[in-house]
Order: C-alpha cells, then sequence, then structure tokens
C-alpha cells in the first residue's frame, strides 16, 4: 500500500511561510524567492540587497517567528486570477515571485494560490497548518546560512538561504542534536583520514584515491557484490569508458543527462565523445551483438568499473558525493513475463542484502514519470503499475515520489537507516522498456516472431564509494571483521619476541587472516592505544608468557580484558566469523 505523507512536512512548510513573514518584518527590503520543507526542516531563499546578515542574526529572526506563533494566527487560503496576481505581485516589487507567476502563465495556469497568515501573504500552493498554534516553539530552530544561486544557475543572482530544523516536539528536535553530534564524531571524512582508508586532493575534486587499506575494504565489498549481489546466473562485462555521442544520442543520455557529464572533441577523428556516467547505453551494445531466444531470458549483465558525473562543485562530500564511481550495477533482459518474478527476487535480495550490515530498510519510493521523458505515456503507465504490483505482492509499504523517475523509466528506490537513526538512499530498481527500442533490441520468441525485451536496471549497494562512506559512519570507523583491513595485530612486548611473532603471522597468514606486528620501539601500553586508535579486531600481546603457553593472549576490539585462547581455535574462531561476514567479534 501507498504510505500517507508525513504531516511533520506541512508543519515545515508553515514555518518557512512563517520566518519569510518575521523577515519581511526586520528586513522590509529583503525580497523573496523559494521556501520548501526538506528532510529535517525548512529553507527560504532571501535577497538582502545591500543589507550583509549573518548567522548571529537568526536568533532575532527567530524571535519574531515565536512572537508571530504566539499570536495564535490562522493560515488562509485565497485563489486568483493569475493576470491579476501577476498585477497584484508587480505592485509589491517581489521579482522573484513575479518569475514564478509568469513561468505559470506560459505553462497554461490560470490560477495561482496564496496563503496569508497575519499581515503577511506569500505565494504558496500549501499546504499549511490550520493555525500557528499548532507549532511548539521549542520544536524548530533556525540552523544556519547559506549561498544558493536563484533557480540553481550560476548564471543568476546569489541568494541568501536560511535553514531552519523542525520537528514535531522539542524532544525529537533534542534528540536529532544528539544524533548530530554523533554524526560529527562518527564522519566518514575525519575517519577515512585517521585510518588511512581514502584521501581527497584538489587535483582531482570529487575522485577520492583508495589507499592500501582503503582497497582492502574496496575488494572485499567487490568480493561480496559478486557473491550475494550478483550471485547465480550473472555475467560479468566490462565496456569501454568513451564512447562517441552517437551512443549517447541513442540511449537519450545526449538529450536529458548531458550537463551531468564529461564531454571532450576528438580533434583528430572531428567528434564529440562523454566518458559514461552509467553502464546500460555499453550493455545494450552487448545484448545486440547476438540473437537470443525467449528460452536464454532472462539475461543479467553486471558491471562494476568506475563511472564519472559531473556532480557540483558545492554538492561533492567525502565519499558520499562523488564525480568517479563505481556501482554493483548490472542490467536484467527480460521478456514482460517475468518482469514481477525479477523485481521480488531483487527486493528479496535487498533486505538480506542490508542486514549483513546492520542497516534496515526505512522507506521506499517509488518514482514516476518526470515532466521529460522518452516514449509513450501509456508505456510508462504499465511500467508504473507493474512496480506498484511488485512491491504491494512484496508487502512493503511504499510512498510516490511524482515526477522523479528516469527520464527512461520509473524506479523503485530504497532507503535505509543506520545506528543512529539518520536515513540514506541506496538501491535503485528502474523498469526501461525506453532502451531497448532506442536501440533495436530483439529476442526471437516461442513464436519464432522478434520481441523487445524489458531491461531493469539494478544496483543494491549503488555507488559502492557512497556505501563505503556510510558503513565507516554506521561502525564509527570500527570494521566488521570480515572487512577490517588489518584483522589482527601482534603486539612483542620487546625485540626478543618479534622472531616468535614473525612465525605466527606467517601461519596466520596461510589461514586467511591479515595480519601485522608492530615492530616499533613503542612501549606496550602505547601498542595497545595504538591498536585502539586504528580500530584493530583483535590484539595479541606477546612476551615470555605467551611464547611459553600453547593458548594465545586476545585482547578484542574495545574490551579491557584479554581471554585465553589455543592458537588453532583462535584462527577457527576467527576464520568461521570471517565467512559467515559476522558482525560479532
Amino acid at each position: 500500500m501507498e504510505k500517507p505523507k508525513n504531516s511533520v512536512e506541512v508543519k515545515r512548510h508553515s514555518l518557512a511561510h512563517l520566518m519569510a513573514a518575521a523577515i519581511k518584518e526586520e528586513y522590509p527590503e529583503a525580497k523573496l524567492a523559494i521556501g520548501p520543507a526538506i528532510e529535517n526542516g525548512f529553507y527560504y531563499d532571501i535577497d538582502f540587497g545591500d543589507t550583509k546578515i549573518s548567522d548571529s542574526d537568526l536568533p532575532k529572526i527567530e524571535k519574531r517567528m515565536i512572537s508571530l506563533i504566539n499570536k495564535g494566527l490562522t493560515f488562509t487560503r485565497e485563489e486568483k486570477n493569475i493576470d491579476q496576481a501577476l498585477k497584484e505581485i508587480d505592485q509589491t516589487a517581489e521579482p522573484y515571485k513575479y518569475e514564478l507567476v509568469s513561468d505559470l502563465k506560459d505553462k497554461g495556469e490560470t490560477m495561482v494560490s496564496f496563503y496569508t497568515v497575519g499581515a503577511f501573504t506569500d505565494l504558496c500552493r500549501g499546504p499549511h497548518l490550520e493555525n500557528t498554534k499548532e507549532i511548539a516553539p521549542k520544536s524548530f530552530r533556525l540552523q544556519k546560512l547559506a549561498g544558493a544561486y536563484w533557480r540553481g544557475s550560476e548564471k543568476n543572482k546569489m541568494l541568501t538561504r536560511i535553514y531552519g530544523l523542525a520537528f514535531d516536539n522539542a524532544e525529537e528536535l533534542k534528540a536529532y542534536d544528539t544524533m548530530m553530534l554523533e554524526a560529527e564524531k562518527r564522519d566518514h571524512r575525519k575517519l577515512g583520514k585517521e585510518l588511512d582508508i581514502f584521501m581527497t586532493h584538489e587535483y582531482a575534486p570529487g575522485m577520492p584515491f583508495f589507499l592500501p587499506k582503503g582497497m582492502i575494504i574496496l575488494q572485499e565489498l567487490i568480493k561480496f557484490v559478486r557473491e550475494e549481489s550478483y550471485g547465480e546466473g550473472y555475467k560479468e562485462v566490462r565496456t569501454p569508458q568513451l564512447f562517441n555521442d552517437e551512443l549517447w544520442k541513442t540511449s537519450g543520455h545526449w538529450g536529458h543527462y548531458q550537463e551531468d557529464m564529461f564531454c571532450l572533441h576528438h580533434v583528430e577523428d572531428n567528434i564529440d565523445m562523454a566518458v559514461k556516467p552509467m553502464n546500460c547505453p555499453g550493455h545494450m551494445l552487448v545484448f545486440k551483438r547476438d540473437i537470443h531466444s525467449y528460452k536464454e531470458l532472462p539475461l543479467r549483465l553486471a558491471e562494476t568499473t568506475t563511472l564519472h558525473r559531473n556532480e557540483k562543485s558545492g554538492t561533492l562530500h567525502g565519499l558520499t558525493r562523488v564525480r568517479a564511481l563505481s556501482q554493483d550495477d548490472s542490467h536484467i533482459f527480460a521478456r514482460p513475463d517475468q518482469i514481477l518474478q525479477e523485481i521480488s527476487a531483487l527486493l528479496a535480495k535487498v533486505k538480506k542484502i542490508y542486514q549483513v550490515f546492520g542497516l534496515e530498510i526505512d522507506e521506499i519510493h517509488l518514482s514516476t514519470r518526470p515532466e521529460k521523458f522518452l516514449g509513450e505515456k501509456a508505456v510508462w503507465d504499465e511500467a508504473e503499475a507493474s512496480l506498484k504490483k511488485a512491491l504491494e505482492n512484496a508487502d512493503l509499504a511504499y510512498q510516490i515520489n511524482e515526477g522523479d523517475g528516469a527520464f527512461y523509466g520509473p524506479k523503485i528506490d530504497v532507503k535505509v537507516k543506520d545506528a543512529i537513526g539518520r536515513q540514506w538512499q541506496l538501491a535503485t530498481v528502474q523498469l526501461d522498456y525506453q532502451m531497448p527500442l532506442r536501440f533495436d533490441l530483439h529476442y526471437i520468441d516461442s513464436d519464432g516472431q522478434e520481441k523487445t525485451p524489458v531491461v531493469l536496471h539494478r544496483a543494491l549497494l549503488g555507488s559502492m564509494e557512497r556505501f563505503l562512506g556510510i558503513i565507516i559512519e554506521q561502525f564509527s570507523g570500527a570494521m566488521p571483521l570480515w572487512l577490517a583491513p588489518v584483522q589482527v595485530k601482534l603486539l612483542p612486548v620487546g625485540e626478543s619476541h618479534l622472531e616468535y611473532c614473525r612465525q605466527l603471522a606467517g601461519e596466520m597468514k596461510k589461514s586467511g587472516l591479515r595480519v601485522e606486528i608492530d615492530e616499533s620501539g613503542n612501549t606496550i601500553g602505547n601498542k595497545i592505544r595504538a591498536c585502539a586508535a586504528q580500530k584493530i579486531p583483535y590484539q595479541l600481546v606477546i612476551g615470555d608468557q605467551e611464547i611459553s603457553s600453547p593458548n594465545l593472549s586476545i585482547r578484542r576490539r574495545g574490551n579491557r580484558d584479554s581471554q585465553e585462547m589455543g592458537k588453532d581455535e583462535f584462527v577457527k574462531m576467527a576464520s568461521e566469523k570471517i565467512a559467515s561476514r559476522s558482525l560479532e567479534l
């Protein structure tokens, strides 16, 4: 069934309206742009002209908002003829509102809505609360200022964006603040540097460098992808990084996605080219190479090579928003009668995969036909109906995300919740009738006739870089044993114990464990503290007693006390935990 919209969104939208009212009281010459509700709060973009404001001005605006709330003002809605609205807005000298209404008129709209609270009226679709008394003053807080180009274009004026936080009550706001403090400690950018996992450089913005320890984690994730995210029935391929523009015109990316691609002109051949932002067009060419029977379908092609997307500089963030990424990406070429079965299998796989990392599914969104799309509306309706049916068959509640589908098909997006309650969008399953048509793909059906397959685009972990950033924060850098770059650290008490440590490390490495020896001249206390800082799962102190004993002294990450265990028993225990990808040490 479809989930209803969260009512707190209405409250956040109403607070954005109240913030605009307070700003107009405090700064009458300010010009208003847009003010939507967003995750955890709201914002409003304002043109303050020559007036300079800073974070120190936010308490003053917040105080005016509380004053308006305490008056118990009613929100009232009024519809106006669009021409009359343009005249009135022109008289109030609000150029951004005038531009918005003019655009609506150009699209054929004849009426627009306004909301009034107290003496303040603003262009708005709504909805809003009935009365300001429904807002608890301590349930929101103005958070910060940022710059934002009008309509997101660098060609337009830079406006001041004021962010606010808002929740149902003061307790939820306090819980959010606590979560953010914890998130700061877990920040993957900080931990990635401290734990030598990855680095960034100004010479390659948005393109992370994986260091040796980071490569170990990444390779383990890729192994997991091959065994679990792909699994039986998938065939891996590798396609080129660079294609000429004819491919991208055929796929539709040249007309719908070009701004997000890295494009170049090849002088010698006099052709335009682009680095691939996704694998699907290349996989279409692989499928087209051969004649396929209906018996071969579904054909599942998989690829984890690096993709490049021209993300805006201001959005780049560690590993979670990058320009160079890889995915557990695959494309399933199927007959129409196989769609539901394939989607159902993918949804079941999603549930299983996230449990391995201690993540839980929080929300599922069904994103529908965007404003600019390929193909016929009737085909999109059929595709959206198939995704709805698959979700309902899986008994998964979902929200409709109107107009947010890919240009070639609707999609299911899965959002998960991590250890401290934050939400992340990970898996996506997209149903595509368009690209197979554009590439003229066929299979021979049971009746001997050529038929066009449908394609499921799927990534369950999503971007490997983003997923790694998320799990670094999920585990606060203390990776599960199977992902830990160094699984066992041997700590010799003195130089005379080094030879035994080297012998022991060699034996453990033969069993598949990743082992290091601390050969520094530090005291054993400092060696233990260094292991704790590097979040090593197992520390083994080796002194005279340990050399003469059949048992090892095992210290687990996070524990002060050691445990006596035979060498073979320890190796067996650790190996079993690695094989099962256990979250426990």
